[in-house]
């Protein structure tokens, strides 16, 4: 019996190491963009379902609990998960406020790669005496390991749309 002998050329050999380096730079955990978008959007859902039953705890859930988030908003910034939560608590729930009930609407979202997007939309409020503030939202979005998480937050706030008494 004739044994052939085989030697792989440095083109093979660089064809395998080329292929296994490829594969190595992927996340495992990546999400292609259509799950991304879909991801996002579960989040951004279940952040307006907790805030309409008043769950605060549940709504920041949606938000990276890390001292190195960023939320701004009406010319403040806010660093860290504890600071966003005490801006909210004394916003949102001190003294016997209410919440209101909150829709986020012209949602768009663009994944920027496999683990991070920038999400834009509108947010609206309404409270329980009548007023209806509302403005823009951008988000920067990061696929951590416990799932995708708000890392920035910008929000503004519009003019009260509520018309006001004429001068006289």
């Amino acid at each position: 019996m004739t044994r052939i002998h085989y030697r792989p050329t440095l083109g093979v050999i660089t064809a395998i190491v080329l292929a296994i380096v490829v594969a190595g730079t992927r996340s495992p955990r990546a999400d292609t963009p259509d799950v991304a978008v879909a991801a996002i959007q579960k989040v951004l859902d279940k952040q307006e379902q907790d805030w309409n039953k008043g769950d605060l705890d549940a709504f920041l859930e949606g938000y990276w609990k890390s001292p190195g988030i960023v939320f701004q908003s009406g010319g403040d910034r806010n660093v860290g998960f504890d600071a966003m939560r005490e801006r909210y608590r004394k916003r949102y729930k001190a003294d016997g406020k209410a919440m209101g009930r909150v829709v986020f609407s012209e949602v768009e979202i663009q994944p920027l790669g496999p683990d991070s997007a920038f999400v834009r939309g509108r947010w609206g409020l309404t409270m329980p005496d009548g007023k209806k503030p509302g403005g823009l939202f951008t988000l920067i979005f990061k696929k951590l390991p416990d799932g995708w998480k708000i890392i920035h937050d910008h929000t503004s706030v519009a003019d009260d749309p509520t018309p006001k008494p004429a001068a006289g």
